[in-house]
This record gives structure tokens, C-alpha cells and sequence, in this order.
């Protein structure tokens, strides 16, 4: 009786035609990229639920570079759930060609855009591709930062990891490379306070410059 329950499980759970696989459900992302997920994830349709290769779904969405992370899991009786998240833009970057291209918290460039994310700041470089120690040196002056300063950055220049300057409203700060940050910022932050600054200069926060 016991392995007959147990085959019957079995055959339920394997074969039977009403545990198929008719829909596909995708959580986590903006309902515009559903359809672009659906489509990559190619799951098909009327297979024993039990059958469908998960990491083989999950391996062609996440080939979508815009996307950080990808699981995909069974509903029975019948549905496939895609949980999905975006990349979440850090900084954008505008190359030599006036192109702008987002980039992660990791300094990878995801996606090329017509224009720099609201609040996410706009970095120029002459480096085509920028490298990544460039891209994580302007996250880490940004980083270093309070929440107000990071506000009213507008622009950041990248020429080099230690050739960065900032734009804060009208105020231009040339930051130079990534030594001694919190320094930089307490010395920038006393000279912003004065009237009629248009460069601050923190390159060498012992002696900085203003003009």
C-alpha cells in the first residue's frame, strides 16, 4: 500500500498532464521589463513542472546585464516565477562620444542611456572605455561625502584616478586621487563657507587652494 501511495505521488508529481508548466510569473522588476525577461527566459510550455530546468532559465536571464541577481523557483500547479532585481545606478558616465552609460555600485557599465538617471551623478572622462579603478575612485570620493554634499554634486571629472574634480553647484573642488578623503572633506567643507568661491582645490588638503 505504501509504495503504492508513493509511486502514485511520483507519477503526480512527474508526469501527471495536470501539473504542467502554462504560465510564467516574473516579481521584482518594473512591469516594462517583464515581457524582454519572459522572452529570455524561453521556459516552456506543458512540461511536467517537476522537469523544467531552473538554472538553465535563471542562467539565460541573467544575461541581461541591467539585472543583478536571478532566481527561479516552481508554483504548482502550474507557474514558473522569475524573481529578478536591477542594477542599481551609481554613477553615469559620458565618453568622449556625448554617449551616457550607467554604472553599478561594482564600477561595471550596464546599460547606454540618453540621459544620467534623476540623482544618480554625471561623471565626464576622456578615458574610452573608463577603467574600472577611475570609476571606483569617483565612487569613492562620492562615498566619502556627506548625504547633503552628494545632493549638489552635478558633475564629476574623471581624467584619471587621481585626476578627479567635482562640480557642487557652482563651486568646481579638484580632488585629486584617493588619498586622505576625510581630510579632503573637512577642508573642503570650511571653504565652502566662504563667500564668492569658485575653486576649491583639495589635491593636497594641507595646502589647499581657493580662486
Amino acid at each position: 500500500m505504501f509504495l503504492a501511495v508513493v509511486s502514485g505521488g511520483v507519477w503526480l508529481v512527474e508526469l501527471s498532464p495536470a501539473l504542467v508548466s502554462r504560465s510564467v510569473r516574473v516579481e521584482g522588476v518594473p512591469k516594462g521589463d517583464v515581457s524582454k525577461i519572459v522572452r529570455r527566459a524561453a521556459v516552456p510550455m506543458g512540461v511536467p513542472l517537476a522537469q523544467v530546468d531552473t538554472d538553465a532559465i535563471a542562467g539565460r536571464v541573467i544575461l541581461d546585464a541591467a539585472l543583478a541577481n536571478v532566481s527561479v523557483s516552481r508554483s504548482y500547479p502550474s507557474t514558473i516565477v522569475i524573481s529578478a532585481s536591477r542594477k542599481v545606478p551609481v554613477l553615469a558616465v559620458k565618453n568622449p562620444q556625448g554617449q551616457v552609460q550607467v554604472v553599478d555600485a561594482h564600477g561595471d557599465v550596464f546599460a547606454t542611456v540618453s540621459a544620467a538617471p534623476r540623482g544618480v551623478p554625471l561623471i565626464d572622462t576622456v578615458e574610452n572605455p573608463p577603467s574600472r579603478q577611475s570609476l571606483r575612485g569617483a565612487m569613492a570620493v562620492l562615498r566619502t561625502l556627506s548625504p547633503a554634499q552628494r545632493r549638489k554634486v552635478t558633475n564629476v571629472t574623471v581624467l584619471g584616478p587621481n585626476m578627479i574634480t567635482l562640480k557642487l553647484g557652482a563651486v568646481t573642488v579638484v580632488w585629486g586621487g584617493a588619498s586622505e578623503p576625510e581630510l579632503k572633506v573637512k577642508v573642503m567643507t570650511v571653504l565652502l563657507r566662504q563667500n564668492q568661491v569658485g575653486t576649491i582645490d583639495v589635491s593636497a588638503p594641507r595646502t589647499p587652494v581657493i580662486r
